[in-house]
């Protein structure tokens, strides 16, 4: 049997075109194209020569008439399909200009994340949707044992201005406290509908009813399988944590430090520039972290990042 080469690649700049109340837009292949009537992300290959933003800038004004005002790199993500194997540049688009046009005949819909209505979609677009669900900024407790009731309180206010996504973590919490605490913490978050991960205890995750376990990078080393839950995440400090972390199957990871904090003074520190040499390769969500508040949000997108994990930050 002759062995086949290795297909070619063909890199794709796609846009995940997003209205400020979370909806997002899918496009229809038109007649005469693979896989025509399937609905997509919109956007096209990447020509010799050609960026990835400059390739999405291109293809979205000639598909639909749009001007990109800015555009922030987040996800890469490969996939053969039978008459192609495809290297997808994900992109969050935010703002444009100009109203949509149907320019190649083809059907476009706005849908939300619990309410898609359009079918059938391209197999690749599946991580991608599920990447769509996971909120943009991170809480992780850091409240000391004497703070608990007024950890509480925090904790419950930031639900109440729309934190999503909460780690829980003590490590200096006597055994019985924490468990408590997060079943508190994860009472309160799915009256909510957030979620909540245990850091490292993956026992306690399951005993409290948490939606997942967060995976410290030792764990990360020492795990042989993704632990079953419907979230999994993983704190990551380097390129191979962050493979690692892909490998594994998680589903989002944490990177960093990236500024300085006060409770690891004497930290190596990633920088904006490191953080965005790391993730430009991305197949997961990652989250900036380290020294990080509310505003240095724009920083974290434009580097590439999913959105913001903060300790301190998430409470204030």
């Amino acid at each position: 049997m002759i062995e086949q080469p290795p297909r070619r690649r063909i890199a794709v700049a796609a846009a995940v075109l997003q209205q400020p109340d979370g909806r997002f837009l899918l496009a229809q292949r038109p007649p005469g194209k693979a896989y025509a009537g399937y609905w997509e992300f919109p956007g096209g290959k990447i020509e010799d020569g050609e960026t990835a933003v400059a390739a999405l800038s291109r293809e979205l004004h000639e598909e639909l008439g749009i001007g990109v005002i800015s555009a922030y790199p987040w996800l890469i993500r490969e996939f053969d399909y039978p008459h192609a194997a495809v290297r997808l540049h994900f992109f969050r688009v935010r703002a444009w200009s100009g109203e949509l046009q149907s320019r190649e005949a083809q059907a476009f819909a706005w849908q939300r994340l619990n309410a898609i209505d359009v079918a059938p979609l391209l197999p690749a677009n599946g991580p991608i949707l599920q990447a769509l669900g996971i909120p943009e900024t991170y809480g992780i407790t850091g409240f000391a044992v004497t703070e608990y009731p007024r950890a509480l309180d925090r904790i419950e206010g930031a639900l109440q201005q729309g934190l999503r996504l909460i780690q829980v973590r003590g490590k200096d919490w006597p055994a019985e406290l924490f468990a408590r605490y997060a079943g508190d913490i994860v009472a309160r978050a799915h009256a909510f509908d957030a979620r909540v991960l245990v850091n490292a205890d993956i026992a306690l995750a399951q005993r409290s009813g948490a939606d997942g376990v967060h995976l410290t990078s030792q764990q990360l080393r020492d795990v042989t399988q993704r632990p079953d839950f419907a979230l999994v995440g993983a704190s990551c400090h380097n390129a191979e944590e962050l493979h690692r972390a892909e490998q594994l199957g998680a589903d989002f990871a944490v990177l960093g430090p990236v500024l300085p904090t006060p409770t690891h003074p004497d930290a190596v520190l990633l920088s904006w520039t490191g953080l965005q040499q790391l993730v430009v390769d991305a197949r997961i969500p990652v989250f900036a972290l380290g020294g990080l508040q509310a505003g240095n949000r724009e920083q974290a997108l434009v580097s590439g990042a999913h959105g913001l994990a903060m300790v301190r930050g998430a409470w204030t």
